[in-house]
Formats: structure tokens, C-alpha cells, sequence
């Protein structure tokens, strides 16, 4: 099978390969209020490198590993917050991600080199790598905020050009299509949830397609790839504007493996499974003591939103973790009025499936009766 090539052009694979790590560099020096000129000064570096480390000319991950640790400690130091470190970590893994795809364009690369094979990603991770699609600052990187108005226009985010963004697209197509065994489940699944937000006509056909062949069958048997073969081809199809074929996942999702996969899906996915996994068995299983839902609690409450296009899934799974630990609104009055309020705001809306009333009416109820 064709192999990508080394380099789509120096410069291009230069600068990608640093780009979303150098942005959230740049963010993290403006954020204690340095110019280049002092955060150079006060590492003991010319300005030309922080200006290279920013650009993504002179990628971050070029550096040794003690003297980014360095860098990080240094950062932290001067006053940056203390998750700028883990913030860097993540950016230069996205930079991976980005610059893999765009030097391959729609070629293969094996899944024992891919970056989206090494680990299952987290949120932050993924909207890093979104971020140049989207043009979307990561709601995590907001602590990053400026402490001085900038002058002048300035980029606000890291861009790709449309040739980058087109090539980067088109490999993660090329992933999802050519990785069929078992051990690429990782990569394509992660390759499909990105599709998602590709949005040309084609790759959304290509989603449907891929439906078909995976959703329709539903999550059965405890076969976790055949599970989120048919979550990913959902969510990314709702991502797009098609919620069809995730109210129909979610009909199917029923059995208690399913839903115990889904929930340890979310917490990991969140943050609150705190270990690193580099495949996704460890979604079944059936002890989640290891997790204590609330982080989780939260971040669903805030993602009930009825205009959402991941709604039906959104309303599932706060369901079957309120059903699963109800002990989560109990002794929590402010919890419980949050929730009230959410609900109550879904209720509203005129487009609720019979489920998803259904499950809305479960939850008022576990509301209404908590700590009697």
C-alpha cells in the first residue's frame, strides 16, 4: 500500500508541525502580559527563537524533553497557569495529528506510526486538532485570556491554508476507508469522529454510508468496535446536521454493556477517568467506581441543550447516570435546583422524541424525590 511522502514542502511541514503549540505558547506569554522581547530575556533565549517557537517555524517538539520541562517550569514561574504545561503537552500532540495528515494528504500511514492510534483522546485534545478547521479557541485554553489589549489586528487563532486544511481532510478519509482490522479500530474510529467536521457534501454521503454499514446493526454482543463504530458514524453524522441516525443509535442502545461503554466513553472523554488508555477495552467494563460522576454530572447539564445536534445522546446518557448513581443529587440542593432548571427549559422544546420525554420525565422524578 502507498506510504505518504516525507514532506508535502519544507516550509509547509515546518510550520504545521509547530503550529497549534506555538499559538498556545503565544497565548500563555500574553496572558502574564511579556512581550517577545521580555519572555526571550527571561528564558535567556534570543527573540528570534520565541519568535520561532510561536510561529511554529522552530517546533516546540524539536526541543529536548528537559529543556521543554524547562520551558514549562520557566512559564509557570513568570506566572502563566499551572495547566500551561499539560496545555503544551496536548498542543504538540494536535500538531502531530495535523501535521501527519496534511504530509500524507490521501495517503496511507500504518497504524502502529499514526498519531490518532497512540492513545484515545480526550476533548481537549480533540478540539486542539479542530481549532485551525474550526477556527474556535478550546474552551479549556480561556484561562490563557490576555492581560493587556492587543494593538493592532492580530490572529486570533492558528490557520491552515485551504491546500493544508484539504489534505488533512482528505487523509482522515482515506483512514477511515483503508482501516479495517482489528487492531486500527482506534484510528479509524477517531479519523471518523473528525470526519464529522469536514461538512463537504461527499464526506457526509460517505457518513451515511458508513451507517449503513455499521449503525444500523446497533451496539450488540459486547463487541466494543462494533459499539463505537456505530457511535462515531452517529455523532458525526449529527455533527453535520444529520441527527437521524443518532436518535436511531440511541433506540438501540439498551443493553447494559452498552450503556456502561457510553458512560465510561463520557467520563474518560471529560477527564474524570484519569488514567491514559491507548485502546478503548477499557469502556466495559463494569466497574466504574473508579470515576465519581459529578465532573460528569456538570458537564452533561451544560450540554442539554435543545437546539443541539448531539441532544438525543446528551438526554441518554445524564439518564442512565442519574439512574446508575443517584446519589449524586442527593445532600446537592444546588445541583438539584441547576438540574430543575435545565430540565425544565428542555421540556419546552416542541421536538422531543417519545424517549427523550420519556427519560426528561425520569429525571424530574429522581429530582423531585432526592434526599427523602
Amino acid at each position: 500500500m502507498a506510504r505518504g511522502p516525507k514532506t508535502l514542502t519544507g516550509s509547509q511541514r515546518s510550520r504545521t508541525i509547530g503550529l497549534v503549540s506555538g499559538f498556545v505558547l503565544k497565548l500563555a506569554r500574553q496572558s502574564i502580559a511579556l512581550t517577545q522581547e521580555k519572555l526571550a530575556e527571561a528564558l535567556g533565549v534570543d527573540v528570534t527563537t520565541v519568535q520561532g517557537w510561536e510561529s511554529g517555524r522552530r517546533p516546540l517538539s524539536a526541543m529536548s524533553a528537559g529543556d521543554f520541562l524547562r520551558l514549562c517550569g520557566r512559564l509557570a514561574r513568570l506566572g502563566a497557569p499551572a495547566a500551561t504545561g499539560r496545555h503544551l503537552r496536548e498542543a504538540i500532540e494536535a500538531d502531530l495529528v495535523l501535521s501527519t495528515g496534511i504530509v500524507a494528504g490521501n495517503a496511507w500511514v500504518d497504524a502502529d506510526s499514526h498519531p490518532l492510534a497512540a492513545s484515545v483522546h480526550r476533548w481537549t485534545s480533540t478540539n486542539l486538532i479542530l481549532w485551525p478547521i474550526l477556527g474556535r479557541t478550546p474552551r479549556h485554553l480561556h484561562e490563557l485570556a490576555a492581560k493587556v489589549p492587543r494593538r493592532g489586528p492580530t490572529p486570533t487563532q492558528p490557520a491552515l491554508s485551504i491546500e493544508e486544511r484539504t489534505r488533512f481532510l482528505d487523509h482522515l478519509l482515506t483512514v477511515a476507508e483503508q482501516a479495517r482490522r482489528s487492531d486500527q479500530a482506534l484510528l479509524r474510529r477517531q479519523a471518523v469522529y473528525l470526519l464529522g467536521f469536514d461538512g463537504r457534501p461527499e464526506v457526509v454521503d460517505w457518513l451515511r454510508t458508513e451507517w449503513n454499514r455499521a449503525g444500523r446493526r446497533g451496539p450488540g454482543g459486547g463487541d466494543i468496535a462494533e459499539l463505537l463504530e456505530a457511535r462515531s458514524a452517529s455523532v458525526a453524522l449529527a455533527v453535520a446536521g444529520d441527527s437521524t441516525h443518532l436518535y436511531d443509535f440511541v433506540d438501540h442502545m439498551t443493553d447494559q454493556s452498552g450503556r456502561l461503554a457510553n458512560l465510561n466513553y463520557w467520563a474518560y472523554w471529560i477527564g474524570e477517568l484519569s488514567d491514559e488508555q491507548t485502546s478503548d477495552g477499557f469502556m466495559l467494563a463494569a466497574d466504574t467506581r473508579s470515576w465519581a460522576g459529578s465532573r460528569l454530572l456538570r458537564h452533561l447539564m451544560e450540554r442539554l441543550d435543545p437546539t443541539s445536534p448531539q441532544r438525543p445522546l446528551n438526554v441518554c446518557t445524564i439518564h442512565a447516570l442519574v439512574a446508575s448513581r443517584p446519589e449524586l443529587l442527593g445532600g446537592r440542593p444546588a445541583t438539584r435546583e441547576s438540574l430543575t432548571e435545565v430540565l425544565d427549559r428542555l421540556a419546552s422544546s416542541a421536538d422531543l422524541s417519545r424517549a427523550e420525554r420519556d427519560q426528561l420525565a425520569g429525571l424530574q422524578y429522581a429530582v423531585r424525590i432526592a434526599d427523602r
